[in-house]
């Protein structure tokens, strides 16, 4: 059976925003290790050669990797699983318990997020929030990363579902399908 054309879509969005990340954690370290320099060289020849965009710069790069990676975590099955008896079931099972987990958790936990928190980033919007901290970043544009990554982690959880729909209707003889549907890091 081939996969639909939504499925390969959201697949080749999430991978794309997967490689991002990659990046923005190389620019977040690379920002972090900068701050503390410029704090410890300031003091030494005492100059302030740190600024709050910097520090803001950081939190808003850990903000966008910890947000966006959601949906890229989802993908590559690459998320925390605590239960060690899940490893150890069919892929039936498993398919089941990620579809019991995905309409029962996952998506709707999406849409109360995308609800509850769409007021407050619009009201951000509207008064271009701005950081309450001198040469501060705005906080209106990070806000809005909320909606970005919670609809693109339902996406990726409906792409999900439907793998794992077809796992269970395709008999007990897909496991090298779940298997390749679920590919990732084990943990």
């Amino acid at each position: 059976m081939s996969e639909n054309p939504y499925n390969r879509i959201v697949d080749r969005i999430t991978s794309g925003t997967g490689r991002v990340i990659s990046w923005m954690v190389l620019l977040m370290v690379v920002t972090g290790a900068f701050n503390a320099l410029a704090r410890w060289g300031g003091k030494w020849i005492g100059v302030n050669l740190s600024s709050n965009l910097y520090l803001e710069l950081q939190w808003y790069l850990f903000s966008l990797i910890f947000l966006l990676g959601a949906g890229y975590a989802l993908k590559e099955n690459a998320h925390v699983r605590v239960d060690v008896l899940y490893g150890r079931l069919k892929a039936r099972s498993r398919a089941l318990i990620n579809v019991i987990g995905s309409v029962g958790m996952l998506m709707p936990f999406c849409v109360f997020v995308l609800w509850v928190s769409w007021p407050a980033i619009r009201n951000s919007w509207v008064v271009r929030e701005g950081s309450p901290d001198p040469s501060g970043l705005p906080r209106y544009p990070i806000k809005a990363v909320i909606i970005v990554a919670f609809v693109l982690l339902l996406a990726q959880g409906v792409v999900q579902l439907i793998k794992d729909i077809r796992v269970l209707r395709s008999g007990a003889d897909a496991d090298a399908d779940a298997d390749d549907a679920h590919a990732g890091i084990r943990l």
